[in-house]
C-alpha cells in the first residue's frame, strides 16, 4: 500500500462528501486506502459513507474524541508506506497525492511534508506552514507587529512570510489539514501526544520529528483547497476556542517554558488567559447559523 488517506470528521457531512468526491475525481496513480474516523456525528455522516463510499474504512467513535486520539486510531490500522492527515473541509483541484509521495520517496531524509494549501478564494493559506510559535513569533503574529516590521524574521517567524509561495522550503512545522508523514518517521517518533485534545498536535509532532533528525518540508508541487473551520470547530465553536488555547498552553509548557525566566512564563500564561477571554467574548456576539 502506497498511501493511507486519514480523515477525521465531526458533523461535516457535505464537506466530507465533497472531499471524497474530489479524491475520486483526481484519483492518484497510487495504491491507496481511505480511513475516516467519525467523532459521533449526528448529521448522517455514517449513512452517507455507507451509501456513497462503501470502500472507505470507517472508525465510528461513540463520542467526540477530538483530533489527536482519532489520528492515533487511524495510524494504528493504516497500511500505507505514507500517511496523509486530511481535513474533511479540503477539496482536491488536482492530484495532490502522487507528486507528494514521489517527492518523499526521492528524499528519504524528509519525514513530514505539506503541499501548497489555498483558501477558498484561491489565496495562499499562510498558516499551513509556520514556525515553532515561540513567544516572539506569537506576539508578532497576533499583535500585528510582524506587519509593522516586515523585515524582522523573528516577528514574522510564525508565518515565515519571507519564504516564496511556489518554492520548496524546509520549515519548522506544517498544518494537519494536509500533512504527509513517512511511516518510518511515525515508527520512530511514535504516536501523536493525546494530551492535546485538538490543535497544536501538528506543531508538537513536527517539533518531535525534527528533534529525531527528520526534515519538515513545504512542497508546492501540487495544491489543495482548505475551507477552514468547517469541521469540528464550526460544530462546537466554544469548545474549539477553549481547546485551542488549552493546547497552546500545553505545547508551550512542554517545549519552551524551560527556556524562559519563570516571571515571564507567568506573564505569558496570563496573556493566554486574557486572549481566551477575548476570543470567547467575540464569539458570544458573533452571529451563528
Amino acid at each position: 500500500m502506497d498511501l493511507s488517506i486519514c480523515i477525521i470528521t465531526l458533523n461535516a457531512r457535505e464537506y466530507l462528501r465533497a472531499c471524497l468526491d474530489s479524491i475520486q475525481r483526481y484519483s492518484p496513480a497510487l495504491n491507496y486506502e481511505i480511513i475516516v474516523a467519525d467523532n459521533a456525528s449526528t448529521d448522517g455522516t455514517a449513512e452517507m459513507l455507507a451509501q456513497n463510499f462503501p470502500q472507505v474504512r470507517l472508525i465510528q467513535n461513540e463520542e467526540n474524541l477530538g483530533f489527536t486520539q482519532p489520528v492515533n486510531q487511524m495510524l494504528a490500522v493504516a497500511q500505507g508506506d505514507f500517511f496523509v492527515l486530511l481535513n474533511p473541509d479540503t477539496q482536491l483541484v488536482e492530484d495532490v497525492f502522487t507528486p507528494l509521495v514521489a517527492y518523499l520517496r526521492a528524499n528519504p531524509e524528509v519525514g513530514i511534508a505539506i503541499p501548497k494549501v489555498l483558501n477558498a478564494d484561491g489565496s495562499f493559506q499562510a498558516q499551513s506552514r509556520r514556525g515553532e510559535a515561540r513567544p516572539v513569533e506569537v506576539f508578532g503574529y497576533f499583535l500585528g507587529l510582524g506587519k509593522l516590521f516586515p523585515r524582522s524574521r523573528k516577528l514574522n517567524g510564525y508565518l515565515q512570510s519571507w519564504l516564496p509561495e511556489d518554492e520548496i522550503a524546509e520549515v519548522k512545522a506544517v498544518s494537519g489539514s494536509c500533512m504527509f508523514i513517512r511511516r518510518e518517521t511515525w515508527q520512530q517518533v511514535g504516536a501523536f501526544d493525546e494530551q492535546f485534545f485538538a490543535y497544536q498536535e501538528d506543531s508538537d509532532y513536527c517539533l518531535r520529528a525534527r528533534q529525531a533528525g527528520w526534515k519538515v518540508m513545504y512542497v508546492p508541487l501540487a495544491k489543495i483547497v482548505h475551507y477552514g473551520g468547517q469541521g469540528g470547530s464550526s460544530a462546537q465553536p466554544v469548545q474549539s476556542i477553549y481547546q485551542w488555547h488549552r493546547s497552546y498552553y500545553l505545547y508551550y509548557r512542554k517545549h519552551f517554558a524551560k527556556d524562559y525566566f519563570f516571571l515571564f512564563n507567568w506573564f505569558y500564561y496570563l496573556a493566554m488567559v486574557l486572549k481566551l477571554a477575548l476570543a470567547l467574548l467575540v464569539n458570544l456576539f458573533k452571529p451563528h447559523k
